[in-house]
C-alpha cells in the first residue's frame, strides 16, 4: 500500500479543503480509532494504532514530522490489519479528491516593464539566468532654439 501523502495529512489537519476536508479528516479519525481486527485468541499487535500520531498532528497541524509519523503508522497498521487496509485505501481515494490547495498556482504580473525572463509556475529550484542590462532609452529630445516658452523674465530666442 502506498503511504498517505504527508502534504495531504498536513493540509487536512490544518483545515484545508473546507467542509470536504473536515469530513475527510473526521473519516480518518474514525478509521484510526477503530480497534485492530484480530482473530479469537490473537493478541493485539505491539504497534501504534495511529491514534497518538493523529492527536499530535491535530495539536500542531503544520508539523511535517508528526504528519510523517502518522503516515508511517497508517502504513504499518494497514500491513497488519486487512480490514484497516481496505478502509484506508477507500479513505485515501476520497481524500485525494479534496482540493487542499496543494499544487495550486496563481501567477500575476502587473504594472511596469519586465526586463529579462519571467517564469510562471511553481517549485522552481536550481535555476539561474544570465541577462544583459536593459538597453538605455533614447535621450529626451531637446527643444528647438527658437521656441518661446512664454517666460516674461527671459527674452525670446530668435534665430
Amino acid at each position: 500500500m502506498d503511504p498517505v501523502s504527508v502534504g495531504l495529512l498536513v493540509a487536512l489537519a490544518g483545515g484545508a479543503g473546507g467542509e470536504l476536508g473536515r469530513q475527510a479528516w473526521a473519516g480518518l479519525t474514525a478509521l484510526v480509532r477503530r480497534p485492530f481486527r484480530r482473530d479469537a485468541g490473537e493478541e493485539a499487535p505491539a504497534v501504534s494504532s495511529g491514534e497518538a500520531e493523529l492527536a499530535r498532528l491535530e495539536q500542531d497541524p503544520t508539523d511535517q514530522q508528526q504528519a510523517q509519523a502518522l503516515s508511517t503508522a497508517l502504513v504499518v497498521r494497514a500491513a497488519l490489519d486487512p480490514d484497516f487496509r481496505t478502509g484506508l485505501q477507500a479513505w485515501q481515494e476520497q481524500a485525494n479528491l479534496v482540493s487542499t490547495g496543494d499544487g495550486t498556482v496563481h501567477n500575476i504580473i502587473s504594472g511596469g516593464t519586465q526586463h529579462g525572463p519571467v517564469l510562471q509556475g511553481r517549485d522552481f529550484s536550481g535555476l539561474s539566468f544570465t541577462t544583459s542590462a536593459p538597453a538605455p532609452s533614447a535621450p529626451a529630445a531637446q527643444p528647438a532654439a527658437d521656441t518661446d516658452y512664454g517666460d516674461s523674465t527671459l527674452p525670446p530666442v530668435r534665430g
